[in-house]
């Protein structure tokens, strides 16, 4: 058992980082025949990171952008959080919306690409949450998505606040997804207390 994230070892991280895997290729799949076009995510880096490196990584604490946010409850408790830059994130439901043959007001997060925003974040969270339930049989209950636009920072730090966690760092899932028209960086961020995790690895036959 572990009692802190920092105790995790290599080779931990990367099965985790082989169940990150499987769910991109499944989120992949699932956002092709969303946007009716051939959608690629990248094979994720997976990393434990404190909160503050994550508000850098993700472009700088004073950057826009855009985070869907998904609790999880169950056998694991937590959050799954997709976190975009403000531009991809509108690029993206633009070419959701225009997918489907629907019209938008130009300009503004609109309500219409809110709602596609939530449905990108609640592929690409409960496709990650579906490889790690395959391979453990442990069950999960989700929330809505929730959807917040603002700082990088402010962003995280709201995260802090609700979710801090043992020594305060997390799961950091890195990728790059790409389409016909748009090319940008993605970030999965799992919040799972301490006692999750040793749920998670133990299932997985990963113990310490």
């Amino acid at each position: 058992m572990i009692n802190y994230y920092q105790e995790l070892d290599d080779r931990q991280v990367d099965v985790l980082g082989e169940i990150a895997n499987i769910g991109a290729g499944a989120a992949a799949t699932s956002l092709s025949v969303l946007a009716d076009e051939y959608v690629s995510v990248s094979v994720p880096q997976v990393r434990i990171l404190d909160y503050d490196s994550v508000k850098h990584l993700t472009g700088g604490p004073e950057d826009p952008g855009v985070a869907i946010t998904i609790r999880v409850g169950g056998d694991v408790q937590g959050a799954v959080m997709l976190l975009l830059g403000y531009e991809d994130a509108y690029g993206m439901a633009e070419m959701l919306i225009d997918s489907i043959g629907r019209r938008d007001d130009p300009g503004g997060m609109s309500d219409m690409k809110l709602s596609a925003l939530k449905e990108i974040g609640n592929i690409l969270g409960s496709s990650y949450l579906g490889s790690i339930s395959t391979l453990t049989g442990l069950n999960f209950g989700v929330s809505i998505p929730d959807i917040s636009i603002d700082t990088t920072g402010a962003i995280m730090d709201a995260a802090i606040e609700e979710y801090t966690i043992g020594d305060g760092r997390t799961f950091f899932i890195e990728e790059s997804i790409s389409t016909e028209k748009l090319s940008f960086k993605s970030y999965i961020i799992l919040f799972m207390d301490i006692p999750s995790v040793n749920k998670v690895i133990s299932k997985l036959g990963i113990e310490v």
